[in-house]
């Protein structure tokens, strides 16, 4: 690794453990995507010499069976920071005549893969959503999986003497279910040690501290490789969705806002919508739940979910070199950018981070968003 950067591979069936200095010999690259939302997901590439141990004795014991468990911690300033917590899914051997050629890569995914594996469909839960996912979460503590759950006050819970809703699905799916009812958002973050990692079940936020900045093209202080910047004028939309009053049984149009304050303007001109998005059939189809029947302000709530997404209609992808950056960037955060002009300069957020670790080489490309143009400030943290 680079001088100052140490990485930490650890494996095993639930509880991993330090990885064999065989393997860290062997170990060719690294290279982990964190998503903001939906799953995560890893890739390691090993030298698989036909006589050599990666072959012969790992391989062939089944120690990268899945899902036998991976975690991946990056130490750097004096900062151990977990970069992935998953189990392994697949592996691929790569043979070749050339010496030295032949690889082994191993794939996987994030803790969110243990809940998708067996289906639940059918299983009753007299309890509101925030405690069912917290219950599901925690039947996966062997992980040292924990459960951050943000209760929702939009769902009203069936007298269970009446109904009690039943599960649909894997337990992943049921708490993505349960979570676009509500507007929330569900995902696995890992640490922040290693062997533990939070299940979030809550709002996505888009606030809090800004990362240092991204800087391009200011001679010696720039610390991205690219970045390119894309305007969609077109994907912003107004989106609607009609209230039948009670004594009138009139339709009532209610226009849902794309911000929040968990969600708020990025930059000090937000672009006109140009389109008119009706929001109709909120709930899902054929869902044998009680959160299928929205009021008015739980449909607000999901409505403002797909506007704030819909409104991100700047993006921005690079690369940096993470020495060069000072540090790791993370996603599901804010940063900084300067040097692209005043149009695009200023806050934007993380919406994924690819990072890829060789000897000598630490990398990271990431996909950036934001739902309006020029800063607030001239000034962005270095």
């Amino acid at each position: 690794m680079i001088e100052g950067i140490t990485l930490k591979l650890l494996i095993g069936p639930v509880r991993p453990e330090p990885a064999p200095r065989e393997l860290i010999d062997a170990l060719i690259s690294v290279q982990v995507t964190q998503n903001d939302i939906g799953q995560s997901g890893f890739q390691l590439v090993f030298h698989a010499a036909r006589s050599g141990p990666v072959l012969m004795d790992y391989l062939t014991a089944g120690f990268f069976d899945a899902p036998r468990r991976v975690v991946l911690v990056v130490g750097m300033n004096g900062q151990d920071t977990v970069l992935m917590d998953g189990v392994i899914t697949t592996s691929e051997l790569a043979a070749s005549s050339d010496p030295g050629a032949s690889t082994l890569t191993i794939t996987g995914s994030d803790l969110s893969k243990v809940m998708d594996l067996i289906d639940f469909s059918g299983f009753p839960w007299p309890m509101p959503p925030s405690a069912r996912v917290a219950v599901m979460v925690a039947k996966y503590a062997m992980y040292g999986l924990i459960p951050k759950v943000v209760p929702s006050v939009l769902v009203a819970q069936p007298n269970p003497l009446n109904r009690i809703p039943k599960q649909r699905g894997t337990d992943l799916a049921y708490a993505r279910r349960l979570a676009a009812q509500v507007g929330y958002v569900f995902y696995i973050e890992p640490g922040p040690v290693a062997g533990m990692a939070f299940a979030y079940w809550g709002p996505q936020i888009k606030v809090g501290r800004v990362q240092p900045a991204l800087s391009v093209n200011i001679d010696g202080a720039s610390n991205v490789d690219a970045l390119n910047i894309s305007f969609d004028g077109m994907r912003k939309s107004v989106f609607v969705f009609y209230y039948q009053e009670e004594n009138s049984k009139l339709p009532i149009p209610i226009p849902v806002p794309d911000i929040g304050p968990l969600n708020p303007p990025l930059g000090r001109k937000p672009p006109v919508p140009l389109s008119y998005t009706l929001l109709s059939n909120l709930a899902p189809q054929g869902d044998d739940d009680s959160t299928a029947k929205f009021d008015a302000l739980s449909a607000a709530m999901r409505g403002m979910a797909r506007a704030a997404e819909r409104a991100d209609v700047i993006s921005a992808s690079g690369s940096l070199d993470v020495a060069r950056y000072g540090g790791l960037l993370a996603p599901r955060g804010l940063v900084g950018v300067r040097g692209s002009g005043p149009t695009h300069d200023g806050t934007y957020y993380v919406k994924s981070v690819t990072s890829t670790l060789q000897r000598g080489s630490f990398k990271q490309s990431f996909r950036l968003t934001r739902n309006a143009v020029e800063s607030f400030t001239q000034e962005v943290s270095v």
